[in-house]
C-alpha cells in the first residue's frame, strides 16, 4: 500500500492497484457526519471545496436511488458526476457508483464504499474506491482530486460540527 497524501488531514492511500483509500477523522458524531454527508443542502455548503460552486446537487438516498453533483469551478468548467446506490446503512455505510461525465468512454463504473464509525463522539469516514485498472486508478490520482477533496473534508466537519 502506497501512501498518496502528504501533510493534510484526510489520508489518501492506494491499498492495491484498483483502489484509492481515502480515510479521515471528524469532530464530530457520526450521525452528524453522515447527516451533512448526505442531505443535499449541506452536501452543497462542502461538495465543491474552495474551488468552485455547486450547481446541481440530485440526491435520493434509497438503494436504487441516484445522485448527481455539478459543480461550475472558477474558470468556468463544468464538473459533473453521478451514481447509483447499492447499499445504504444510515448513520454506517453507503455503497454507490461515482461515474466523472467527462470520463472517456467504455470504463466500468468505480464503486464507492463509504463507512462511518464513531469513538468517543469523533468519527472516522473511510471512502474506498474501486476501480478497474491501476491506470483508471492512477488518472484519478493524477487529477488533482486530492486539493479539492481535502477542502471539501474540511468543510464537511464545519458543517458537522454546526448541526450539533
Amino acid at each position: 500500500m502506497s501512501q498518496v497524501t502528504s501533510g493534510n488531514r484526510a489520508k489518501v492511500t492506494t491499498p492495491s492497484d484498483t483502489e484509492i483509500l481515502i480515510e479521515r477523522d471528524f469532530d464530530a458524531p457520526k450521525h452528524l457526519v453522515y447527516r451533512a454527508y448526505t442531505e443535499p443542502d449541506l452536501v452543497r455548503r462542502w461538495w465543491p471545496g474552495q474551488r468552485g460552486r455547486m450547481e446541481t446537487c440530485e440526491i435520493d438516498l434509497r438503494v436504487g436511488g441516484r445522485w448527481r453533483y455539478v459543480m461550475r469551478a472558477g474558470n468556468d468548467f463544468e464538473v459533473a458526476f453521478h451514481g447509483e446506490y447499492s447499499e445504504i446503512v444510515p448513520d454506517e455505510r453507503i455503497v454507490t457508483t461515482e461515474v466523472y461525465e467527462g470520463a472517456p468512454p467504455g470504463l466500468q463504473d468505480p464503486i464507492n464504499v463509504v463507512t462511518f464509525s464513531e469513538d468517543g463522539g469523533r468519527t472516522a469516514l473511510s471512502i474506498l474506491m474501486v476501480v478497474e485498472s491501476r491506470e483508471v486508478r492512477d488518472m484519478i490520482i493524477d487529477s488533482g482530486m486530492e486539493g479539492g477533496m481535502q477542502e471539501g473534508m474540511d468543510l464537511l466537519e464545519q458543517i458537522a460540527r454546526e448541526l450539533a
